[in-house]
């Protein structure tokens, strides 16, 4: 097993994985909206941008606990469109760090068969960065383990608008009929079209709410909120959010009779 994935096989873990995947139900898609870096470092005397550092390693620990547990899909809200609006500073030091985790980690990804891919308005992301990340999504391309997204400069209804305008431009030019929209068409449109819509959602630091993050594709996702700052969320709360997913009843309209009947 690479170093990157847990070298050390800790009893306990495996003995909590085990019984997670006896049931048969792990979510094949989790988005996780990383959410209290700023707090957690404001709580700890310490900059935002220490913050942003700190929560590196709750990445790292999530996305090997995700992979170890089989999970196919992992979407990580790191960056909104709202987000460029911040302090110049912290989003350029956010910027700078995002390149030098992906430049330091894209041989692990690589090596733990870990796919990365991004979604987001990626005109709005420096060239330096998008060099970078398109370098990284090359190098692990053929990975099949897990696919990690990045949701960077991303906001579901940015996502639903640009899909809107990409149909009607289609339309406009008579390459498609209106009267073939669809839920199932209208979503091959969006930036997530190549993987399926997230089982379980999960939200960070106390708050509640979803933040602009998959709007269209969380319409009946399980939804669990920590409130962990996401610099102290690791693989033991991770196993929580799944547990209680576990224990949903999930009926996506029908009552629990009809499922039951199934």
């Amino acid at each position: 097993m690479p170093q990157w994935f847990k070298s050390k096989i800790d009893p306990d873990d495996t003995f909590i994985q085990e019984q997670l995947k006896s049931t048969c139900v792990i979510p094949q898609h989790i988005g996780i909206i990383m959410d209290g870096n700023g707090r957690w470092a404001k709580q700890k005397g310490k900059s935002r941008i220490e913050g942003h550092i700190a929560g590196v390693e709750s990445v790292r620990d999530i996305v090997e606990a995700c992979a170890q547990l089989g999970v196919s899909y992992l979407t990580l809200f790191t960056f909104s469109i709202e987000n460029w609006r911040r302090p110049k500073l912290e989003v350029s030091a956010l910027m700078k760090l995002l390149i030098n985790v992906l430049r330091k980690e894209s041989s692990q990804l690589r090596d733990n068969n870990v796919r990365l891919k991004i979604i987001g308005d990626l005109h709005m992301i420096p060239p330096d960065v998008r060099k970078t990340l398109e370098q990284t999504i090359e190098f692990t391309s053929a990975n099949s383990l897990m696919t990690m997204t990045i949701a960077l400069s991303y906001s579901g209804k940015w996502d639903i608008t640009q899909a809107c305008q990409r149909i009607a431009q289609q339309a406009a030019a008579g390459t498609l009929d209106p009267k073939a929209i669809d839920e199932k068409l209208f979503a091959s449109f969006l930036s997530t079209a190549s993987f399926p819509d997230p089982e379980l959602l999960v939200r960070t630091s106390g708050e509640f709410r979803i933040s602009n993050f998959m709007l269209w594709q969380s319409a009946y996702s399980e939804i669990f909120f920590s409130k962990a700052y996401w610099p102290d969320f690791r693989r033991s709360q991770l196993y929580d959010a799944i547990m209680e997913y576990q224990h949903r009843e999930r009926r996506f309209g029908q009552t629990s009779e009809q499922l039951q009947a199934h």
